[in-house]
């Protein structure tokens, strides 16, 4: 990866990449939350899930090139690349963290 990320947030692109959907639900706390394309996805059952049904539709690679902090919110832009309509893009990952997992996720365009 281009940045240096926090640990929590460089396991969640790692298992993004290498793991799946168990592997990225794990990387979650047990109520976290990821708000995509319009819905939320509460609690790991919902994330794995989530995964699950984004790698059947998808093939993509994610490469996080800017981080910065606000409000509590660490923003990680990424580049994406991938079998989606609009490919590639540059989407905003907005991480709130507790401890060593993620706690909350949106990702935006």
């Amino acid at each position: 990866m281009s940045v240096k990320l926090p640990k929590a947030i460089e396991a969640y692109f790692d298992a993004d990449r290498d793991g799946g959907a168990e592997a990225v639900a794990a990387t979650f706390t047990e109520n976290g939350s990821v708000k995509d394309k319009g819905q939320t996805h509460k609690g790991r059952d919902a994330i794995r899930k989530w995964m699950a049904e984004e790698g059947q539709q998808y093939t993509y690679s994610v490469e996080p090139f800017h981080i910065t902090t606000e409000n509590g919110k660490v923003q990680v832009t990424a580049h994406v690349t991938g079998t989606f309509p609009g490919s590639p893009i540059d989407l905003r990952y907005l991480f709130v963290l507790a401890d060593d997992k993620v706690s909350e996720l949106e990702i935006t365009v």
